[in-house]
Formats: structure tokens, C-alpha cells, sequence
């Protein structure tokens, strides 16, 4: 049975492709459902599904971004771009014969789309390897830069409230209900989500390299692969060392 997995941010669309796909497809296996790049990128190391359908618009990873760091961690996976209309996206997918699908997705549209698909599981590592090249080439042009990236956070250090400028931060991780945030002038907790704070960063400065560790990159010093293919990142100014996982050790090769 074939699998796949769906990454869009917005919920309601989520569940339309999901109701749509069970009817186009039947057998088609939906094993996982992301909602920002970052978990689609893990989603498809862990599942390595047939086919995956990647909004290009995401926070963290672009859906570029991720098709392009797919092709190290699943090579053979085909690649559904879902888009809302763009006519320099649309020009290039078509040249490239790179499915998408429009938003809102239609059934007839998607019909076709997995007439595509079925077709082209038998050569699937052809067609993956041309949408990954594609997906480098224009992933510039779709970065995830928010209108007006977080410049400022507050955080808790005992019975103080802090301002910490995101300019000052050099890591956030995930700490139960909480987000430990490491600065230049100690640590302290957010009570928002990491995930949350994956929506507002600046992508060109903070990336995230684990599913609960987003860096900052001008405090990233080296990053040391191991055998497994996951890496070690050594801070700048910071004796601890953070682990990134093996999907996102593709992100640092790619710059």
C-alpha cells in the first residue's frame, strides 16, 4: 500500500486534501500530517513515503526546502507542491513537469495529479531527483520570511520578567510546557510553544535542528557529522554542543 504524507499550516486545507485524497486514491496510506517544514522534513526521514504533498508557503522550511533536503533522507519520494496561485511557480513547475495543485484543490485537479503519481512510482527516483533540482533552484524565491519577524521576547527568571532581544538569543529547546531560551546573558523559560516561535522567527537567521532545538546561526561555530549521519553543532562563546538530527544535517549542506 502506498503512503504518503501531507505538510500545510492551515488546518481546514489539511483535512480537505485528507477527504479528497481518500476518494481519488483509496489505498493511498496517509501517515503523518505536518504543519510547518520542519515536521515534514522528519516525517519523511521517518516514514520515507511514496509521495509527499508539501505546501510551499510553511513556517520554519519552505516546501522547497524540504523537497530539496528530501532527496538525502528519501530519495525515491515524489513530491506534490500545494500552492496558492503564482504565475512565476506555476511557469517553472510546468516547464520542469513538476506537479502542484492550486488552492483550494479541486478534485478534478487532483484526479489528474494521481493519474501522475500512479505512473510514476515505477521511475520514482528519476522523477524525485528533477522536482529536488527544481526545488534548489527556486527555493530563494520562496523563503519564509514573516511580514515582521519576532524582535523581542519575555521570559521568566524567577520573579523577574525579562525583555530579551531575539538579536541576543543563540538557541531556543523545548522544555516540557515550556521554551528554555539561551542568550548571551543566561537562560531563561518562555511560556509559548516552540512552535509558535518557528511562525515568527527570521528564517535567514534562526533555523531549527531538531524537533526541539531552533539555533541561531550567527552563534553556530561548526557542526561535526557522525557515522549515523546526525551532526553535533558547537556554539560560539558556549560550551555545551546540540545535537542536530539527520534530516536537518541536509539544510547545512544545502548553504
Amino acid at each position: 500500500m502506498p503512503e504518503c504524507i501531507i505538510a500545510e499550516d492551515e488546518k481546514l486545507l489539511s483535512a480537505a486534501l485528507q477527504r479528497e485524497l481518500a476518494l481519488a486514491w483509496p489505498e493511498l496510506d496517509v501517515v503523518a500530517i505536518a504543519e510547518d517544514g520542519g515536521e515534514a522534513l522528519e516525517a519523511i526521514a521517518t516514514h520515507r513515503p511514496e509521495v509527499a504533498f508539501l505546501d510551499i508557503r510553511m513556517p520554519g522550511l519552505t516546501g522547497m526546502e524540504v523537497a530539496a533536503a528530501a532527496a538525502d533522507v528519501s530519495p525515491s519520494t515524489l513530491v506534490v507542491f500545494i500552492t496558492a496561485y503564482d504565475q512565476y511557480a506555476v511557469d517553472a513547475f510546468e516547464r520542469g513537469a513538476i506537479d502542484y495543485l492550486l488552492k483550494p484543490v479541486t478534485a478534478e485537479r487532483l484526479a489528474q495529479t494521481v493519474v501522475r503519481l500512479r505512473s510514476r512510482l515505477s521511475d520514482a527516483a528519476r522523477h524525485a531527483g528533477r522536482t529536488a533540482q527544481l526545488a534548489k533552484d527556486l527555493s530563494p524565491r520562496f523563503d519564509a520570511t514573516p511580514d515582521e519577524p519576532l524582535t523581542w521576547v519575555t521570559a521568566s527568571t524567577g520573579r523577574a520578567t525579562r525583555l530579551i532581544l531575539v538579536e541576543d538569543v543563540i538557541y531556543f529547546r523545548a522544555d516540557n510546557k515550556y521554551t528554555l531560551v539561551a542568550t548571551t546573558d543566561g537562560d531563561a523559560l518562555l511560556t509559548r510553544p516552540i512552535r509558535d516561535l518557528l511562525r515568527q522567527l527570521d528564517p535567514r537567521i534562526f533555523r531549527q535542528i531538531h524537533r526541539s532545538t531552533i539555533v541561531n546561526l550567527r552563534q553556530v561555530a561548526s557542526v561535526e557529522r557522525d557515522d549515523t549521519g546526525k551532526g553535533c553543532l558547537h556554539l560560539r562563546g558556549r560550551p555545551e554542543t546540540l545535537s542536530v538530527s539527520q534530516p536537518f544535517m541536509a539544510i547545512f549542506r544545502a548553504m
